[in-house]
């Protein structure tokens, strides 16, 4: 059976979900083709949309219902798959009702959770996160199976929602976050101590209308924002129903830096840049001149088409330069090649780095293989293709020594999970960072198929247990 996508570009088939709540348990996962290395030992984790029940009229991609993939690796038993959904208030309540009830969450924005975009772990909790909800805490069991704990909001303190790409400092161990609206104050920014205590929310007031702020960066001394070309048009979803995001190519994108530390949203400050319209941001670091904020992102070039025809969607990487002095703002292609779904080594998050790392779109959202790039003076790239008919995700970083302060940037694994098309099996990827051809230095092959799904990370065994806890 198909649903047809809104613009008939992406359709609801198997490629995309679903998996069935008859394949959800955990299962021993077939050979590994090479030992895997002794630093993945915990678990790789990956979300994104997988409908419970088929929906009712038209069908976004973004609509599914979150269900983590879960890979646990133990150097005790093989490695385990384990499948299940975020046991959100709306899959709970459907559940119960036996069936659909909300046809199309992505065009209400209504805070009715589907907890399928990203994961974080942070004040000693692994979190299911999606924009328009508050984080799901999650667990995960000794024997590798999935618990929802619940909606999280921080003794109180968490508003309605928070966005699904928080910025962890692994250095000071605080995490930094912000919520959008339809109603004002559009943006709020916040933050929470390493305890996981949340901080006073900063409410700003400098935008004129609903914006689309998916994601932004941090720095040690700032937090960056891009207020890009697409926005929400709250009345025409109200009265003529679908997504409320529409694209004004007559609007002149900013890019909004804060002190990390403000109290006040009167420090925020708007540099204008035109055709500025990324989606995510890779990474953000202050310069050594103590005078320019320096950020990257892959840049959408075709935003009129960015949330509807993603397979027409192309994104290229720039490095982009603020001078807080003049206020001049100056960009610099890194790759001319599709990609997107980017990471970068954890621990330089808010830092200079030098390596990024991004998934290659053939066409978007499925991605073809991965690439590697030297954002330095070089410029150079490498990239691993996955072959012919397969297709994978958003590729993360790990470190072979993550408690090492001489360690290379790039001296770590890339791991993700890929599908082949054409014999229907799914893998588990592991990639050597540091080799010409990003080598796969490992290979387990998963009992089932996992859909594409959105964003992923690698929880080490040491943090899976914090998060355990009560």
């Amino acid at each position: 059976k198909e649903n047809p996508h809104p613009t008939q570009n992406l359709r609801f088939s198997d490629k995309y979900g679903w998996v069935g709540s008859g394949w959800t348990g955990g299962s021993v996962c077939g050979c590994v083709c090479t030992p895997l290395p002794p630093c993945l030992d915990g678990a790789y984790i990956r979300i994104g949309p997988n409908p419970q029940y088929f929906p009712r009229g038209p069908y976004h991609l973004f609509d599914g219902d979150g269900m983590l993939h879960a890979l646990t690796i133990s150097r005790a038993r093989p490695p385990t798959l384990c499948s299940r959904y975020v046991r959100t208030h709306k899959y709970l309540t459907e559940r119960a009702a036996g069936g659909p009830l909300i046809p199309n969450v992505f065009s209400a924005f209504n805070r009715i959770g589907l907890a399928n975009t990203n994961l974080a772990f942070f004040a000693g909790r692994l979190f299911a996160l999606w924009e328009a909800d508050l984080p799901y805490a999650i667990r995960l069991t000794e024997s590798g199976d999935v618990e929802t704990i619940g909606r999280h909001d921080f003794d109180g303190k968490l508003g309605v929602s928070m966005t699904a790409h928080p910025k962890v400092d692994h250095r000071t161990g605080e995490t930094f976050a912000f919520r959008y609206g339809r109603a004002p104050p559009f943006l709020t920014y916040f933050r929470f101590d390493a305890d996981g205590g949340k901080k006073p929310d900063v409410p700003i007031s400098s935008l004129s209308r609903p914006p689309f702020l998916h994601d932004f960066a941090i720095t040690e001394k700032y937090a960056l924002f891009v207020e890009t070309q697409i926005g929400m048009d709250v009345w025409r979803s109200v009265f003529r129903g679908g997504s409320p995001l529409r694209s004004d190519p007559n609007k002149v994108s900013r890019i909004g830096v804060i002190p990390r530390y403000a109290a006040d949203g009167s420090e925020m400050r708007w540099f204008h840049v035109a055709g500025f319209n990324p989606v995510h941001v890779l990474n953000a670091w202050d310069e050594e001149d103590g005078h320019r904020v320096g950020m990257l992102v892959p840049n959408v070039t075709s935003v009129d088409r960015a949330l509807e025809r993603f397979d027409l969607t192309h994104a290229q990487v720039e490095k982009v330069r603020v001078d807080l002095d003049t206020g001049m703002v100056y960009r610099v292609p890194v790759s001319t090649r599709n990609v997107e779904f980017g990471s970068v080594n954890p621990c330089y998050v808010g830092r200079k780095n030098r390596f990024v790392y991004a998934g290659i779109g053939d066409p978007t959202p499925k991605i073809s293989g991965v690439v590697k790039l030297d954002v330095g003076d070089e410029m150079a790239g490498w990239t691993r293709m996955f072959g012919p008919g397969c297709f994978g995700g958003e590729p993360f970083f790990v470190a072979k020594d993550p408690g090492s302060s001489e360690a290379d940037e790039d001296d770590g694994y890339l791991v993700t999970y890929v599908h082949n098309e054409i014999n229907g099996e799914s893998r588990f990827l592991v990639m050597d960072t540091q080799s010409p051809e990003l080598e796969i230095v490992a290979a387990v092959r998963l009992p089932r198929r996992v859909p594409y799904g959105f964003h992923g990370l690698f929880v080490r065994e040491s943090d899976l247990r914090r998060a355990s806890g009560p």
